[in-house]
């Protein structure tokens, strides 16, 4: 990676008591706007926070904290998510996502809609799901720490670490940019076409 991580960051296992952090990383990390076309006409914010609270408890889900690591900021507070998994798990984890979906927002894929739905990430690429740093620790090496301890993960798998970032995120791209990060594609994600960036050495 292009830069180093700063000193006294720690990066540490999530556990299930994590779940509502995670859950907050993930609507941090995808947005007000798909955070409410999920939750649709009927449903709220608080419907969703549900939801991925829900699924962060889970082992079998994208967004369990099984796939989950937390950084731990000098003064010891948990200050950043990270949501991290092989591409080639993709399809079979986030059938729980559809599920609660279905039961909560009344989405009405079947279960072999959903398997062949194109995915954000591939069986080629370790995929770098959510980041997340919380308001008061931003801009102090969070970010690049959590995505320092992915590439170890993607190398474990013998993976390249890959992205998705969104066009009307400039900043986010220009950090992924200074680390190494160099764009392979695009792909959808919430029926928005992103960037498909990925960690070239």
């Amino acid at each position: 990676m292009g830069r180093p991580a700063p000193e006294g960051i720690r990066i540490i296992d999530a556990t299930i008591d994590d779940a509502p952090l995670i859950a907050r990383a993930i609507m941090d990390a995808v947005g007000p706007e798909i955070v409410n076309g999920m939750a649709g006409e009927n449903g709220s914010a608080d419907d969703v926070f549900g939801v991925f609270t829900r699924l962060a408890r889970r082992d079998d889900s994208q967004y369990s904290y099984l796939n989950t690591r937390i950084a731990l900021a000098p003064d010891g507070q948990k200050a950043g998510v990270c949501v991290s998994y092989s591409g080639k798990e993709l399809i079979p984890l986030r059938r729980a996502f559809f599920n609660e979906a279905r039961q909560v927002f009344g989405w009405q894929l079947t279960p072999e809609e959903v398997d062949s739905l194109p995915g954000e990430t591939t069986p080629e690429e370790f995929y770098l799901d959510t980041l997340s740093t919380l308001p008061k620790y931003r801009g102090q090496g969070i970010a690049t720490a959590l995505i320092a301890d992915a590439k170890l993960k993607a190398d474990q798998c013998g993976l390249p670490l890959g992205l998705l970032c969104a066009d009307d995120n400039p900043r986010a791209r220009k950090l992924y940019e200074s680390i190494g990060f160099q764009p392979v594609g695009r792909r959808l994600f919430a029926g928005e076409e992103m960037t498909n960036m990925r960690l070239i050495e």
